[in-house]
C-alpha cells in the first residue's frame, strides 16, 4: 500500500507545479524568452489573466491541504 501513497504524493507535487507555473505565467513574472511568444502571451494574459490566476490559487490551495495530509498520514 505504501507505492500508492508515494505515487498519490508525486501527483499532488506535479498539480501543485502545474498550479504554480500556471500563476507565474498569468502574473507575467515568468523568464523572458522568444519575443513572438512574450507577445502572444501578454495578449491572453490580458484576456484570460483574472480568472488564470484564480485557478491557479485555487489549485494550490487544494493541492497544498492535500499534501499536507498526505503527509500526516505518513506519520499517523
Amino acid at each position: 500500500m505504501q507505492g500508492f501513497e508515494i505515487v498519490g504524493l508525486l501527483t499532488e507535487l506535479i498539480f501543485l507545479g502545474i498550479g504554480v507555473y500556471g500563476y507565474l505565467f498569468a502574473r507575467g513574472v515568468w523568464p523572458k524568452g522568444n519575443p513572438e511568444f512574450e507577445k502572444r502571451a501578454g495578449e491572453f494574459r490580458e484576456k484570460n489573466g483574472t480568472w488564470l490566476r484564480l485557478l491557479s490559487l485555487a489549485l494550490i490551495a487544494i493541492m497544498g491541504i492535500n499534501l499536507v495530509l498526505r503527509i500526516q498520514g505518513f506519520f499517523a
